[in-house]
């Protein structure tokens, strides 16, 4: 006998298992679904509202922590055990919070411990994955209880900005909620989803997507043609959102009006300052004028005060959008719509900058809440099979390469590649008898390694003893749809192989994540120079190498005056490297070259003669 599951929710029946959609937020956190009548619709459960703010309160002596609505309360009255903002946590180390780690309520050490920090409540430590976990499991508790049906897989949503860290930390979370994560999607591809761009097959769209959350920025280029999802480019700043808004209310109102005194006094003083921050940018997208009781003193706020201090924020965002336009090579004349994602885009003075640059209204249709966890429901609704016609490319935002000689990067997947992808390079050694190959995987655009981030290091070991430049070595980097990046090298006439799955202990630096582009392009000029200069320097270095294993080999073939002027031109090779001028160095190398050719030539003809004497040819 064949079961038949039926959701008692809607009464239909349920041909397969439930997936949901996730927007796991800074500050808010949605699930959604796609209902029987085939549209996504953001989880109210028992009325509560559709947002699950992201905050994590551990009351005293109990088991389990309170997650959601009922932990916010706790901000004022218990921050010490209570957490918001883990999301900007995820994938860092202590090193990387800098002085952010301080204007935290709680208690964010550094144990040294695979490099991640750890978030203390009490005499216990949880790592920002654990505490991510425990909102996904109120997300599934809440799905299934709405839902009336097990919930056990799930598509979550993360900024396109998030790096492969990042990216494995909030897989690791779903694990750890129990839910099978079977895709790790870029908020802005679910956005455009959510806005219905692409659904139908003959629509051809190119649209920004500007997602400003409370912790996090990403500006994407989107174009979507017969029903394919194509991200032309990406840009961003993983600490820049609503958070930051609030931040410069609150350090004006505590400049201005004296308040640091009470707040070191004050334990949860902090916390209701920061709600309050939070009430007057909201309140002010609506009025003109806000003000409020704190602590005896009267805090005011106007709307153009306000517009005056988060100016220079907004201004931030709006060099991504014109970075991630000159990516694309677009004009804003060429974009077809401009979509508002995020609850912070309801600030009056973004909708107007964003609208003012990209010279036309923006879109802000949807709850700008909403709007990314329903595009996640309509991604689970595509993996489930139900559309068939639609298809999504998502790009990496960052080159993906390896240390080659001289310190280079040497690119293997450039910045803004389609995802899933795989791509790769072939090598060989360097010296004699090399068996052991080392493999350096870096992220980044500069291209000297020592100005990107390290990813990961590995030995390809066993490589058969042979002389310098036979061994080939095949690199191959396989970044899967969750951004996610496998390296293996094989070397081929041996068939040993080596493969890595790069999960780095911690992610970017805020500072590398605004400056790592930017850097690329103020320092062209001079990274290439400096690549030049390498470059020449390798090419020297081996030819020295090859001209005294040859005469050491061949001394016998060589004359003495032959055997003396090499000596003599392999030390102006030498001199000419002293002076790291490039085309110095590469002068001497040619005329090296050009001295030792013909006496190369000469000894190979003695070899194939001596090779063949005896033999009869037929």
């Amino acid at each position: 006998m064949a079961k038949v599951a039926i959701n008692l929710s809607t009464g239909s029946i349920q041909q397969e298992e439930i997936i949901v959609g996730i927007d796991l937020g800074t500050t808010n956190s949605l699930v959604a679904y796609i209902h029987p009548d085939g549209h996504p619709l953001a989880i109210n459960d028992q009325g509560r509202g559709t947002i699950v703010p992201s905050v994590v309160h551990f009351p005293a002596g109990a088991q389990e922590p309170i997650v959601g609505t009922e932990a916010k309360d706790y901000l004022l009255t218990d921050p010490q055990n209570t957490i918001y903002s883990v999301k900007r946590l995820l994938g860092k180390s202590y090193r990387d919070l800098g002085e952010h780690a301080t204007q935290l309520g709680y208690k964010v050490i550094d144990d040294n411990t695979e490099g991640l920090v750890k978030i203390r409540v009490g005499d216990r430590f949880y790592s920002p994955i654990e505490l991510s976990a425990e909102i996904l499991k109120e997300l599934r508790l809440r799905a299934e209880h709405a839902l009336k049906t097990p919930v056990n897989k799930a598509v979550i949503t993360v900024p396109a900005y998030f790096n492969d860290s990042q990216r494995q930390a909030t897989r690791d979370a779903g694990r750890l909620a129990g839910l099978e994560v079977l895709r790790i999607v870029n908020e802005p591809t679910a956005a455009a989803l959510a806005y219905g761009i692409g659904l139908s097959p003959d629509e051809e769209k190119t649209v920004a997507v500007y997602d400003l959350g409370g912790g996090t920025f990403d500006v994407s280029i989107l174009r979507i043609q017969q029903g394919i999802f194509e991200v032309l480019s990406t840009n961003g700043d993983t600490y820049l959102g609503g958070d930051d808004l609030d931040r410069a209310i609150i350090d004006y109102w505590t400049s201005d009006y004296q308040l640091a005194a009470y707040l070191y006094q004050n334990g949860s003083a902090q916390q209701e300052l920061r709600l309050l921050a939070e009430a007057a940018k909201k309140h002010l997208s609506r009025h003109e004028e806000f003000s409020a009781d704190f602590g005896g003193t009267l805090l005011p706020l106007t709307k153009t005060k306000f517009n005056e201090l988060i100016q220079p924020l907004v201004e931030r965002t709006i060099v991504s959008c014109r970075q991630a336009l000159a990516d694309a090579k677009l004009t804003p004349q060429q974009l077809d719509a401009v979509l508002l994602v995020g609850g912070s885009t309801r600030v009056p003075l973004v909708y107007d900058s964003v609208s003012a640059f990209f010279q036309q209204p923006a879109n802000s249709s949807l709850n700008p809440d909403e709007v990314v966890a329903l595009g996640a429901a309509i991604q689970a609704d595509i993996l489930a099979g139900n559309r068939r016609d639609v298809l999504l490319l998502d790009v990496t935002p960052l080159t993906l390469g390896i240390e080659t000689l001289g310190g280079l990067m040497d690119p293997i997947i450039p910045r803004n590649s389609k995802i899933p992808t795989k791509a790769g390079r072939q090598y060989t050694t360097s010296v004699d008898g090399q068996v052991n190959l080392k493999i350096s995987v870096y992220q980044g655009e500069r291209d000297l390694v020592k100005e990107n981030r390290k990813l990961a290091e590995f030995d390809l070991r066993g490589i058969p003893a042979m002389p310098a430049g036979l061994p080939k070595v095949d690199v191959n980097f396989l970044l899967n749809a969750d951004g996610i990046l496998q390296v293996e090298a094989i070397e081929l006439r041996s068939n040993t192989r080596q493969a890595v799955e790069i999960k780095p202990q911690y992610g970017l630096t805020d500072e590398q994540v605004e400056q790592m582009l930017m850097d690329s392009l103020t320092h062209a000029r001079e990274d290439v120079a400096a690549r030049m200069v390498i470059e020449a320097r390798t090419v020297a270095e081996q030819m020295l190498y090859q001209v005294e294993r040859f005469v050491d080999k061949n001394s016998q073939y060589l004359t003495e005056d032959e055997i003396t002027q090499t000596a003599a031109q392999t030390q102006v090779l030498r001199e000419a490297l002293e002076t790291n001028v490039k085309d110095t160095i590469l002068k001497a190398v040619d005329e090296l070259e050009s001295l030792t050719s013909p006496f190369a030539e000469r000894v190979m003809n003695i070899s194939i003669k001596q090779a063949m004497a005896g033999k009869k040819i037929e």
